[in-house]
């Protein structure tokens, strides 16, 4: 009896200090609440309003019947309007669109003949992306006589880009580096803070003749070296063993991937700040690590996500590194016609490096 009063009693012990800590409580029901939220409303393996570029150099009614019937499907939102082909595959490079319908100038002409009549150009880095394209294909296309074609599949021809094998690995190692060092980055110096002020030297580091935000680069630095040495590891066994290609600059994909590290590093700063504990500081990052996995398009298609989603996710940083890491690697984009991308993370690192040194000294105030 004795023995199950006193375990009662560290149950009731480990119950009230849990209760006081307001940010694993926080967590407790906030985790589950926003994973079934995301895995609920805002996956989508079908994804819809695909970018798209047209080139309809047809010109005919025919030919704008058969734009609308695939803009009405879903599959494809109609971003823009081409010449030739050729400006469209540069628009692919460039990563501004997902597909490009093209429609040759004897559109009706192979209608008749029954020759393939259009011609869908699809970005093939993403595997999901491609499989929706492939829903275009099934599209029966209006003959100039007004009736529909017998055998739709053999008028509209899916061209898959950069991976037309369709091999997953192709897409998802590039983004592989971006996930581990979202892990590991943000995870190291989260507890870079929490870990001094635990072992009692954070007053010997404030009374180093180094300003407060020297002192902070300072705990950075050495793990940006760490997070280039993964880097350089993931690309030697992606492309030994897994062959993926490296169309683009090894220069832009370190280049990318630095600009990845710093907004980590400045993200794990923040996060230890806030954080009184090891538990805690781990229990945040993950709190910040899962929707990198999960909205960012790494695992799940971002254009079959709700707009207030893709908003969210514009703000994490692993989805502007994925932009950037795949148009290097697979389509061979400069990181100059990607500079959204890189504005991006530059500024995510700027805004949240600044407010982890105000948060910094007003807790050492």
């Amino acid at each position: 009896m004795t023995s199950w009063r006193r375990l009662w009693a560290v149950v009731l012990k480990e119950l009230r200090q849990l209760r006081r800590d307001r940010i694993s409580m926080l967590l407790i029901v906030a985790i589950p609440v926003i994973d079934l939220l995301l895995f609920g409303y805002a996956i989508n393996f079908n994804p819809r309003n695909l970018d798209a570029m047209i080139v309809d150099q047809a010109n005919t009614a025919t030919s704008r019947a058969a734009v609308m019937d695939m803009r009405a499907t879903g599959i494809i939102e109609i971003t823009g309007v081409g010449d030739s082909p050729a400006q469209a595959m540069e628009q692919l490079r460039r990563g501004r669109i997902s597909a490009a319908i093209v429609l040759p100038p004897d559109y009706e002409r192979r209608l008749i003949d029954g020759r393939p009549a259009v011609q869908v150009m699809v970005d093939g880095t993403d595997t999901v992306v491609q499989a929706a394209a492939v829903q275009l294909a099934q599209l029966p296309l209006e003959a100039v006589n007004g009736r529909r074609a017998q055998a739709p599949p053999a008028q509209i021809e899916v061209v898959s880009f950069y991976n037309p094998e369709r091999r997953s690995a192709v897409s998802i190692v590039p983004g592989l580096i971006g996930i581990i060092l979202t892990m590991t980055m943000t995870m190291f110096t989260a507890m870079a803070l929490v870990r001094e002020r635990e072992r009692g030297n954070m007053e010997l580091l404030i009374a180093t003749p180094l300003s407060r935000a020297g002192l902070m680069i300072g705990k950075v630095l050495p793990y940006a070296v760490i997070g280039l040495v993964q880097t350089t590891l993931i690309l030697v066994l992606g492309i030994w063993m897994f062959d993926v290609p490296l169309r683009g600059s090894l220069l832009d994909v370190y280049v990318a991937s630095l600009l990845l590290i710093l907004a980590n590093l400045a993200m794990g700063l923040l996060i230890s700040t806030r954080a009184t504990t090891q538990f805690q500081a781990i229990q945040i990052a993950m709190f910040v690590f899962l929707p990198s996995i999960l909205i960012s398009g790494f695992m799940f298609p971002f254009a079959g996500m709700p707009d207030v989603v893709q908003w969210g996710a514009e703000v994490l940083p692993m989805t502007h590194f994925l932009r950037l890491v795949r148009g290097v690697m697979l389509r061979g984009a400069t990181l100059a016609e990607l500079w959204p991308g890189v504005l991006a993370l530059l500024a995510f690192t700027v805004v949240t490096m600044t407010l982890a040194i105000l948060r910094f000294r007003k807790r050492l105030d």
